[in-house]
């Protein structure tokens, strides 16, 4: 059972996924970094200093009555919130995500080169019927075919 359960993890595809997964999360971690510290505070400036971070609804006082300024002053003081500026975040996260896999896979497709099939068929030059390229007559109308 050890030895089949090593050939399983040992395949190729199996290890090929580990090694997606892990650079995939990595990739993640780098694009949430570009969203949150790049591109959003650039957003919010042109916006008027708007910071996402902060857009939230306050369902439920917390302790210490709001109104709260902050996100980090809401939950500090135990306030139930409704973040919709994490989701807006998470959203431009995904988004840019899905824009860099679609050039990826975009790229990877633009690599691979369509080979033609090879013809199996040759034109009759007399009867303009489809004929087997190894054919040295034309099963249509007879005539001989240079080789």
């Amino acid at each position: 059972m050890i030895k089949e359960f090593k050939e399983f993890a040992m395949r190729g595809n199996v290890v090929d996924m580990a090694v997606g997964i892990i650079i995939g999360a990595s990739f993640g971690t780098i694009v949430k970094s570009l969203v949150d510290d790049v591109l959003m505070p650039v957003i919010g400036l042109l916006m008027g200093n708007v910071d996402f971070a902060n857009f939230f609804l306050v369902l439920k006082a917390g302790k210490i009555p709001g109104p709260y300024a902050t996100l980090a002053e809401a939950k500090a003081a135990t306030a139930v919130t409704m973040n919709y500026g994490l989701f807006i975040n998470s959203i431009m996260t995904f988004l840019i995500v899905a824009f860099a896999v679609f050039l990826l896979i975009k790229q990877i497709n633009s690599m691979k080169k369509e080979v033609p099939a090879a013809p199996t068929t040759k034109e009759c030059p007399f009867c303009l019927s489809a004929v087997p390229l190894k054919a040295i007559r034309c099963p249509h109308c007879t005539s001989e075919l240079k080789a």
